[in-house]
Formats: structure tokens, C-alpha cells, sequence
């Protein structure tokens, strides 16, 4: 993998080498295993490419034709311990430099493992920012769950422990790896899943990968929603009304707001960028998958959408185009201190 592609891969590698861990020879051999050693560095990990959501369920686990590249930082370990860990997924800008720095220092500080997902870049695709359908949706559950089958074999890592924190598309993920009939689908062994799910101003809480919050939809692992309330991307109303009824439905969920915040506040960036061709999902769209049923459905009003209907409904009243992003360091910090609390405490459960 070319150096200039990831300038700060070495930045987040230095963690690895300040614990006295050594760092992986190359991310062009494919991982399956990490009971063996290196314990940190980067590796490339078998996954798939699922067209969509049902193609995932009927087709779990790796199957040869696609990989993801992931960036494992670990903090310092005492000998014979385990510690927990977070799986990160980018959003449809790709892998930036947050989740290669700031996300793994804070995390690594408060003795937790962090592994980076990159996505894109193994499929070819640096960015789906424009067309989200270069990369379907679903390869970042696949991806997701490829990840958690790796750190499970770690020898430093508590399996029962693992986390995953989802920004923007990435966010839609951590969401939908809390389904009950997507986790069960997938055929972990011993039970693996995810501890917790932190969807970070998530896609996926309105439009098709949305799905409805009955009651054992979602399983019982807590959930915790960040979102800024100033963006224009997604917009907060419809992921604070999912994480609302997703925690009726029985799921514990917090949700932090930030006031101001925008799109991408985590970035390092710290000024406003209107991005005019993003394609972003209109609040009031009523597009709502129903997992039990396998249909869609018009979240208002329960009726089924027939598949002949999809595409104009999508076109009238789901889909817009252009947004804006812009960090901020002081709603990142403040977010960071957030997530700290919320895992500390499920990890302590």
C-alpha cells in the first residue's frame, strides 16, 4: 500500500511502536488470524461485497472476492491482559486522517484497542461522495463483521468486548450490526458480536437502509447516537426520532447532541466546505425496510412500497443534493469525552 496514500498511517503506528508491540510487515497478505502474532499494525482482511442487505444475510462470512484494509493500534497491554476494542468505519469520503490519529490516541489513552477500517480503497473506490452506490452499503457490514472475527483472535483483546463506532455511512453499519436476524445470519463463533454500537451522525436513520425499530429488531446491546445539530447532510431530527423509537422498541440508547456541530465535526479540518454534488437523504422520506417481512414499507403510514414504486419514491421524496462539513475541535473533544464515558461503562457491565 503506497505510504503517500495514507500520510498518517505512520502517525498511527508510532502507538504501536511507543507500546513496544511490533508493527506488521505488509497489508498485502490477507489475515485470518492474529492468535499468532503481529498484535498491531496493518493487515488486509477477507470480506465481501454484498449488493445488498439480503445478499449479506444468505451469504455470511468472507467469500474470497473483496478485502478491506484495517489500521490496529493498540495501547499498552500489562502481560497476561486483555483489553477491549473499537471497530471504526469510514464514511462515504473514505478513511481520513481522524480515524488514523485523533480517534486512535483518545481511545489508546483510555487502554482501548482501535482498528480503522478502510473500505474504499481495496475495491478501488477513493470516494462515494457523489455516487454512493459505487460501494454498496452492505460490504460495510461485511466489513464490520470481518473485523470483529479478526480481533477476536487477538491475544490482547477481550472479544466480549468490541465496540463499533460508524461515521456517516459508516454509521448506517454500526447501526444494522445490531439487528438481531443480521447478527444471527452471519454464523460467529462462540456468540461473537459487538458490545456496543456508536453511530456518529449516522446515515441510515432515514431512507432504504433504514430499519424499522420493532420491538427484537434490535438486540440489547446500548447504543449511543452523536450527531450535530447543525447539519445539513443528515439531519439530526431523523436520527434522534430512530434512536427514540429503536429504544422503545427495548434497545439502550443515549443520544448526544452538539450544539453547532456539522457534518464530519471530527475532521481536522476546521473550516465550513459545501460539498454542491453530495447526495444526502431528506428527512421526511418515508422509505423504511422491514427485516421480518423482507419488504419495504412507508414508515408513516405501514403500507408496503412495491419494488416498481422504489425509484420515484426515492427520487421525490428521499434524495437532495449538496451539504456541507466542517470540524471542530472542541465538539470532537467533547464527543470524544462522551463515547469514553459511554464504553467505560458498558465495558464495565
Amino acid at each position: 500500500m503506497p505510504a503517500a496514500r495514507y500520510p498518517l498511517v505512520a502517525a498511527a503506528l508510532c502507538l504501536a511502536v511507543a507500546a513496544g508491540v511490533p508493527v506488521p510487515v505488509s497489508a498485502q497478505d490477507t489475515v485470518t488470524d492474529l492468535s499468532a502474532g503481529p498484535v498491531a499494525g496493518t493487515f488486509r482482511l477477507a470480506s465481501s461485497t454484498p449488493r445488498t442487505l439480503g445478499a449479506l444475510m444468505n451469504r455470511p462470512g468472507p467469500d474470497g472476492s473483496s478485502t478491506a484494509i484495517g489500521h490496529l493500534s493498540m495501547p499498552k497491554v500489562a502481560a497476561g491482559a486483555r483489553v477491549p476494542a473499537v471497530v471504526l468505519l469510514h464514511g462515504s469520503g473514505g478513511l481520513y486522517e481522524a480515524m488514523l490519529d485523533f480517534w486512535p490516541r483518545q481511545f489508546n489513552a483510555a487502554g482501548i484497542a482501535v482498528m480503522s477500517i478502510d473500505s474504499f480503497g481495496p475495491r478501488g473506490v477513493s470516494s462515494a461522495v457523489e455516487e454512493p452506490s459505487q460501494v454498496p452499503f452492505a460490504a460495510g457490514i461485511a466489513d464490520a463483521f470481518a473485523a470483529l472475527r479478526l480481533l477476536a483472535t487477538h491475544p490482547q483483546v477481550d472479544a466480549s468486548r468490541i465496540a463499533v463506532m460508524g461515521f456517516s455511512r459508516g454509521g448506517s453499519a454500526a447501526i444494522r450490526t445490531a439487528v438481531e436476524r443480521v447478527v444471527s445470519s452471519q454464523a460467529l463463533p462462540g456468540g461473537l458480536r459487538f458490545a456496543a454500537h456508536v453511530p456518529v451522525y449516522a446515515a441510515g436513520c432515514t431512507g432504504a437502509v433504514r430499519i424499522a425499530p420493532r420491538p427484537g429488531v434490535f438486540g440489547k446491546a446500548p447504543m449511543l447516537f452523536v450527531h450535530g445539530d447543525a447539519d445539513d447532510y443528515v439531519s439530526i431530527g431523523g436520527c434522534r426520532d430512530y434512536a427514540a423509537l429503536i429504544g422503545k422498541a427495548g434497545t439502550p440508547v443515549q443520544f448526544l447532541t452538539l450544539p453547532g456541530g456539522q457534518h464530519k465535526f471530527d475532521a481536522d479540518i476546521p473550516r465550513r466546505v459545501f460539498l454542491a454534488r453530495a447526495t444526502r437523504t431528506l428527512e421526511g422520506c418515508p422509505l423504511e425496510f422491514d427485516i421480518d417481512a423482507g419488504i419495504f414499507v412507508d414508515r408513516f403510514t405501514g403500507e408496503r412500497i412495491p419494488g416498481d414504486q422504489m425509484a420515484a419514491v426515492n427520487s421525490r421524496s428521499c434524495r437532495a443534493t449538496g451539504a456541507n462539513v466542517e470540524g471542530d475541535a472542541r465538539l470532537r473533544a467533547q464527543a470524544a469525552e462522551a463515547i469514553l464515558a459511554f464504553l467505560a461503562a458498558t465495558f464495565a457491565r
